[in-house]
């Protein structure tokens, strides 16, 4: 049976570096796996109505981005693989507050067989924030980092009731990628 693994985490917990550790080892064990970051797709829909930059998506009114949600999900959906991994966001935060980045008729969409949150120290994703000039993200102190650390395991919990899959969630500690991807593919049956 396929799977397709939705791997979630909030800014600065080293999410897509973790998602390719655990795409480069099933590639070397010759599986058929997939990586694909939904706000990428999402940003492609995007530029076609001016947005010149992926994180100026949050900034649009909820509706566009409900409707971005959805046509992204579409054609992720389409993609086949035994292993079809989806890098993502539980929540986005706009100005009117925290938007789910996985609203029900996204996650209807996309059918996935598990959810894996990936958590880091409070501290630690400070820093990692930081120092990713890559991006334009808000300032936001330790104590907001937790809560959207809370708020997060809530939608990771309320996901998987929902859907009646597994979740997981894993801690990436500074310097231990091997071991959190390890987590990841023992959870997955893969090691």
């Amino acid at each position: 049976m396929a799977k397709r693994v939705v791997i979630v985490g909030i800014p600065g917990v080293g999410k897509t570096t973790v998602v390719r550790k655990v795409v480069e080892t099933m590639k070397k064990k010759n599986i058929d796996v997939e990586s694909v970051v939904y706000g990428t797709v999402m940003f492609e829909e995007a530029k076609k109505l001016g947005i010149n930059h992926r994180d100026d998506i949050r900034k649009l009114p909820i509706d566009e981005q409900r409707k971005l949600q959805i046509e992204a999900a579409e054609k992720i959906a389409k993609m086949e693989k035994d292993f079809l991994i989806i890098d993502t966001h539980l929540m986005i935060n706009t100005k009117e507050g925290y938007w789910p980045g996985l609203p029900i008729d996204v996650l209807r969409v996309l059918s996935p067989t598990n959810i894996i949150l990936i958590e880091a120290l409070p501290n630690e994703i400070f820093m990692r924030r930081k120092r990713d000039v890559g991006r334009f993200r808000d300032f936001v102190d330790e104590e907001e980092i937790k809560r959207e650390i809370e708020i997060a395991r809530s939608m990771l919990s309320a996901t998987g009731i929902i859907l009646g899959i597994p979740f997981l969630i894993v801690m990436n500690r500074e310097n231990y990628i091997e071991e959190t991807a390890n987590q990841i593919l023992k959870a997955l049956g893969v090691l």
